[in-house]
């Protein structure tokens, strides 16, 4: 909340105004403190020149679909945004809004990758900017029990954000997730009797995306987990709608051979052969693996029974394993923690299961 003297401030600063006057300049006032105090408690700025090194980690840990570390599509995109728009390229004749989209199940890495391109980005563009920022913003907080409120907070947060961006030098990634909260389907809206402050919202967010692409240092990354619920006008504004799927068998396959090697090297579980091979099942077929690689078809085997689960409940299930069936043993061997694995995976099945049944 302001403090009496911040009020106290502006009223003696514009006390020659009209009551009118006056009283419209604390509202204002008192909306820019809101969308700061919003910016600082509700949002994450982090700054790519002093946090490459965490960022560079989450890179390597996403493994999306056919096991590509990065889609280089996505990236490719990225990049093509925003040297358009460094170059000056006319909008009107050569339409980019620079939005991306991010849609599929729930923990399929969108906000992982969306926080990765942004560092990829912002790497890569180097020569172009000096430096870069995240802002990630958490669009439930931005809804007011009060009517009419939220709409006002959209527009202002966007405009805190066109004040970030004045700086040419610095690449400004703006990361919306679950966007599906703020642009939400107005004729669902309407048809549902929903109140009219939703509809300012996403009319708000709408107008505001349009303003911000002037500036040519912003670029928009969104993600949805119900791809329904978003409104269409939101989608057509995306320059790029990705669907990112459950993992397939060979993604798994590398999902946990990490998890495996990073248990190795820490020595919470240990491997007899002192060797654990990985394979790349593509070319190789399980029944041609020689003896010395009979882990990784325990492994593979594994991952044929985890095919339908995210990859973020993929990488609980060592942890599941070693707190659930390895039943305190020490330094368990590599065989062991894979029959453990195998038992997790299927109880997380039949958890599943379970809920579906009691809805």
């Amino acid at each position: 909340m302001c403090s009496s003297v911040d009020i106290e401030i502006v009223l003696k600063s514009h006390s020659y105004l009209s009551k009118s006057i006056l009283i419209a300049k604390v509202q204002s006032y008192l909306a820019k403190f809101k969308v700061e105090n919003y910016l600082e408690k509700n949002s994450i700025i982090s700054d790519f020149s002093t946090e490459e090194d965490s960022f560079t980690s989450l890179i390597h840990s996403i493994v999306i679909g056919d096991v590509s570390p990065i889609p280089v599509n996505i990236l490719q995109y990225g990049k093509t945004m925003m040297e358009f728009s460094k170059k000056g390229i006319n909008a009107n004749i050569i339409s980019c809004n620079r939005v991306i989209l991010l849609h599929g199940p729930p923990g399929t890495g969108k906000t992982s990758l969306c926080k990765a391109l942004a560092q990829k980005l912002c790497v890569q563009m180097r020569d172009v900017y000096s430096s870069g920022v995240l802002i990630e913003i958490n669009s439930h907080s931005l809804f007011s029990k009060w009517f009419s409120e939220s709409g006002k907070l959209v527009t202002n947060m966007f405009s805190q954000i066109k004040e970030i961006c004045e700086n040419s030098n610095l690449l400004v990634c703006v990361l919306m997730d679950e966007v599906e909260s703020l642009a939400h389907a107005r004729d669902q809206s309407i048809s549902g009797n929903e109140p009219s402050d939703a509809v300012r919202v996403v009319n708000a967010m709408l107008t505001q995306i349009d303003q911000i692409k002037k500036c040519p240092n912003v670029l928009i990354l969104a993600t949805s987990n119900m791809t329904e619920a978003i409104d269409l006008a939101f989608v057509d504004r995306a320059d790029i709608k990705q669907y990112l799927g459950l993992p397939s068998v060979p993604a798994i396959y590398k999902i946990y051979h990490s998890c495996l090697v990073e248990l190795l090297k820490a020595n919470v579980i240990k491997c007899q052969n002192e060797k654990f091979e990985t394979v790349n099942i593509n070319r190789q077929p399980i029944q041609l693996l020689d003896d010395m690689q009979e882990h990784s078809k325990q492994l593979i085997k594994i991952c044929e029974a985890s095919v339908q689960l995210s990859g973020r409940t993929l990488r609980k299930i060592p942890f599941l394993a070693y707190a659930l069936f390895i039943n305190g043993t020490k330094n368990p061997d590599l065989r062991i923690f894979l029959d453990a694995m195998d038992k997790a995976v299927e109880k997380e099945h039949q958890q599943r299961k379970d809920f579906k049944t009691r809805k």
